[in-house]
């Protein structure tokens, strides 16, 4: 029989100003929130609030100039009850243990609302990919498969790109997998370039998703996209690929940033012919003096009095500090982790609906299961499928959050991990506790 649900631990309070909060933190305070809603066994809730596994290993490489430096790698792996580990490879110098676990966590709910299946991973090792040469960051990748090929494989744990890898970084990750099995495996990655078994619209989904939930949200609240603004914080791939479908579809894109800063026009930016980070470096800020365009700080960009906020850059910009600032009325989470527990809590009162980045960001593990599915089957889809496919499972994900969201009457971040832990929780309770 199920057992009552669990009380909310007294530290996920909103009145905690401890910022900013970790990855892990942050997961494991949304993970205690959403079983409060439910009957569910604290055993399995217990289970979830750490990971299986987490893999460290020490990656040695030679250098260009034959000097040899040391890394450290991680693989976390947080769930596996629905299938294989899922989850992205980043390389940066802030990569550490609990970031690792709490992004794993996160995967296991993404894939879980997504109903996908597949469990939830992450890695990355603590490196500065720009101090790499392209022959150093080979090195360095194809070193840490061989640490990691134990813990890896098409049934087992299938990495894709992060912050500081691509699709080259994955084909290299590939290569050195199926070099050392004898055969060729595209099934271990996804993300890889279309030549060597990757699908075509992987790279564009996350950002792709992203704009097909803002649609959404904004045709939940009776607004159509032709009337939208739109404001977007991070123009790489995610808030890039975002923010021109959205100006496709109709809205008004009056904001963009990169690294440098932000740029504005009240009337709308043509953001179809301004570079991405990813195709040119720093090109807003180069757009913004070629143009004479109005710039403003990324953190002002949080604030502008905005339909639909798209923070696609990095985690924890929107806190307890800015909360009360943000004018949005529906904010998307492009990137991992932008609101913390204590922001979302204030923007759930102030009646700012919060799309969750488990949900709005899920078009990436989406085709990469997908690929996945394309390379075990050895049987290529074409862009035109790929696309028709993922807006047909980001709707009925959408239908199954909206849905918890009326019945319940909770935010739409309670509501998507609702729907992620009734079916973790009862894939577990199905397959039980062995020995």
């Amino acid at each position: 029989m199920a057992s009552e649900p669990n009380a909310l631990p007294p530290e996920t309070t909103a009145n905690d100003s401890a910022e900013p909060e970790t990855a892990l933190e942050t997961a494991r305070r949304q993970l205690a929130r959403a079983a409060t809603h439910l009957e569910i066994d604290p055993n399995v809730v217990e289970r979830l609030e750490s990971p299986a596994k987490v893999h460290e290993v020490s990656v040695p490489i030679e250098r260009d100039d034959g000097s040899v430096a040391t890394f450290t790698g991680y693989r976390a792996q947080h769930d596996s009850v629905r299938g294989p580990y899922k989850g992205g490879l980043r390389y940066h110098p802030d990569v550490t243990r609990d970031e690792c676990v709490g992004l794993a966590m996160w995967m296991t709910w993404k894939c879980a609302v997504m109903d996908i299946p597949f469990g939830g991973a992450k890695g990355g090792i603590v490196v500065d990919p720009k101090a790499l040469s392209e022959d150093e960051k080979e090195r360095l990748t194809r070193r840490f498969t061989q640490e990691i090929r134990d813990v890896i494989g098409p049934t087992t744990d299938i990495p894709a790109p992060d912050m500081g890898t691509d699709p080259q970084t994955m084909a290299w990750l590939m290569d050195a997998y199926s070099m050392q099995a004898g055969e060729t495996i595209p099934g271990v990655v996804t993300g890889k370039p279309p030549i060597v078994g990757g699908s075509e619209g992987r790279e564009e989904a996350p950002g792709r998703s992203v704009a097909i939930i803002a649609r959404e949200a904004c045709e939940y609240r009776g607004l159509g996209l032709e009337d939208a603004t739109v404001a977007v914080q991070g123009f790489g791939s995610v808030g890039a690929n975002a923010a021109r479908l959205l100006e496709e579809w109709g809205a008004t894109i009056v904001a963009i940033s990169d690294v440098n800063g932000a740029i504005y026009d009240s009337n709308g930016l043509d953001v179809a012919s301004i570079p991405s980070h990813d195709e040119e470096p720093e090109a807003v800020t180069r757009v913004a003096e070629e143009r004479d365009l109005e710039t403003i700080a990324n953190e002002a960009l949080l604030e502008l009095d905005v339909d639909v906020l798209v923070p696609a850059a990095v985690g924890n910009v929107i806190t307890e500090d800015n909360a009360k600032a943000i004018a949005a009325d529906i904010v998307v989470e492009g990137a991992n982790g932008p609101t913390t527990f204590a922001a979302d809590t204030i923007l759930d009162e102030r009646g700012i609906d919060v799309i969750p980045d488990i949900l709005a960001n899920a078009g990436g593990v989406t085709v990469s299961y997908f690929e996945w599915l394309q390379d075990i089957n050895r049987r290529a889809w074409s862009l035109e499928q790929v696309n028709a496919e993922l807006e047909s499972e980001m709707i009925d994900a959408w239908n199954d959050v909206r849905t918890e969201v009326e019945d319940r009457d909770i935010s739409w971040r309670d509501a998507a991990y609702v729907v992620a832990l009734k079916r973790v929780a009862a894939a577990h309770e199905a397959r039980g506790l062995w020995p």
